[in-house]
């Protein structure tokens, strides 16, 4: 027998987090517990089976920190709750939940939205190296730079150094217009805008001219030696072996390093081995060092980036 139970919400700001842009919540929910959902004004009727009419409402009210305050729920959140109703991790759930990160300069939170990346966040407060693989989209940049950014404004470290390997254009820029700065600025973009998520555009330019805040190409991290600062090194799978061992050997006295990248999306030469990934091999066991994996679960970007990720491991593992 078909059973069905209503939860009523207490204000239509609740109802709308809930049911998510175009009822994308309400579909997730359905494909995660079998159930089928309608919301009516502020009730939610769940229906089907009694385990599956059991599981959706456990699964709904695990989220009630976020409805109950009309906090926007994603894709990612409502995964990550039934990964915590899988294996008992209600209370650690909540902490996840309810720990903010941060603000954007619009006001909107920014926390970890998966278990691992709360473990990198722990790893990164923790840690003086640490070194994070996973595919796009996981907030291995974003995250970097929101704890970075923190640092920096609390005065913790003098410097903020965000660098890449400019594989694109062979770490060879000459053919560019314009001065350094305009010659790599397409290829340090993304570390630019978590920036501006988190900072005033003239305050950034401001910082930038004081040399607080430095972006560059890997190859001007040669000879240096990066004292008190807080260094994110993006794009890592892109670096050659030689490459990695250099700029893992300028972390100077008072320094943090991360050390970010997706082995599965090496521009590098076929016949070149990814700086990353050797690293990987290498220093698994020193002392000191934080190792942190994502996966297509930790995506937070929009749904489908997930469904490609997906899509793409399984061809590759084909």
């Amino acid at each position: 027998m078909p059973e069905s139970t209503t939860i009523q919400l207490p204000t239509r700001e609740s109802a709308i987090a809930l049911s998510g842009v175009r009822e994308e919540n309400l579909k997730t929910l359905a494909r995660q517990t079998g159930a089928t959902l309608v919301l009516r004004g502020q009730d939610l009727l769940i229906s089907g089976t009694a385990n599956q009419v059991d599981l959706c409402g456990r699964l709904v009210r695990s989220l009630e920190d976020f409805w109950k305050h009309g906090k926007t729920i994603t894709n990612v959140d409502i995964l990550t709750a039934r990964h915590a109703l899988d294996t008992q991790r209600t209370e650690e759930l909540q902490d996840l939940q309810r720990d903010v990160l941060a603000r954007t300069r619009r006001g909107e939170e920014i926390r970890a939205k998966t278990f691992r990346q709360r473990q990198y966040i722990q790893s990164v407060r923790t840690h003086d190296l640490t070194i994070c693989i996973g595919p796009a989209g996981t907030g291995k940049t974003f995250l970097a730079a929101v704890l970075a950014v923190q640092a920096l404004l609390a005065n913790e470290y003098e410097r903020l150094i965000l660098t890449r390997p400019a594989v694109e254009a062979g770490e060879r820029l000459g053919f560019l217009p314009g001065d350094l700065q305009q010659k790599v600025n397409p290829y340090l973009r993304p570390l630019y805008d978590a920036l501006h998520e988190l900072i005033e555009p003239e305050k950034i330019a401001n910082l930038m001219e004081r040399g607080v805040i430095e972006v560059a190409p890997l190859a001007y991290m040669r000879g240096r030696t990066l004292n008190n600062s807080f260094v994110i090194v993006d794009e890592a799978q892109n670096t050659t072996a030689a490459q990695m061992k250099m700029v893992l050997t300028r972390l100077g006295f008072r320094s943090k390093m991360v050390v970010t990248g997706d082995i599965t999306q090496t521009d590098l030469p076929s016949n070149q081995t990814s700086g990353l990934g050797l690293a990987e091999k290498i220093l698994r066991n020193v002392e000191g060092i934080a190792f942190c994996h994502l996966s297509q679960a930790d995506v937070v970007r929009h749904p489908l980036v997930q469904r490609i990720v997906t899509a793409y491991e399984k061809y590759e593992n084909s």
